[in-house]
């Protein structure tokens, strides 16, 4: 495959296997978490690197999602997916408006406060149900809430920075 994975965003995983046809579960990270379907191939991270594999149906099954991709047609063959993560090329995904970002986007960059003291590195973000919180890990762990306007004040991709108003003791 001529594209690295620096290319893809990781979208979610393989969570186990749904009947005994080829269908597996889904964890999706995206929002709805039924918009994973939405789109094809995808890109799985297998023991042998990434392959491309066509989503041939999908479809939200309770709170989760579950998909049947090409070529995996029967239980065996799908249970050497579980665990695997689900990738799309970045050039799938929807253009998102000013000020607004995919996580994988922030996971790297720098949090720096008010006051100019560096926090250390988004790690990665959680989903609590009033605001995404970003894990930053420096000195030690900082959990800070990405509020836009109100905690975050800028991020500026180009520079891998995060401007924040955040108190260091929190």
């Amino acid at each position: 495959m001529q594209d690295t994975p620096n290319d893809y965003v990781i979208v979610g995983h393989v969570s186990g296997l749904f009947g005994v046809n080829g269908w597996v579960k889904v964890f999706s990270y995206t929002q709805p978490r039924e918009n994973i379907i939405q789109f094809s191939p995808w890109i799985l991270g297998t023991v042998d690197g990434w392959n491309e594999v066509k989503l041939e149906q999908g479809r939200r099954q309770g709170k989760g999602v579950v998909a049947k991709l090409g070529s995996y047609d029967d239980r065996d063959a799908a249970s050497k997916l579980i665990g695997n993560e689900i990738a799309l090329r970045q050039e799938q995904l929807p253009r998102l408006a000013e000020n607004e970002f995919y996580w994988n986007d922030l996971t790297g960059l720098q949090v720096i406060n008010q006051d100019e003291i560096n926090f250390g590195v988004v790690e990665r973000l959680i989903e609590t149900g009033s605001n995404d919180v970003m894990i930053v890990s420096g000195d030690r762990e900082r959990l800070v809430p990405y509020i836009w306007g109100q905690v975050i004040r800028d991020i500026d991709l180009e520079e891998e920075v995060i401007r924040v108003d955040w108190d260091p003791d929190f």
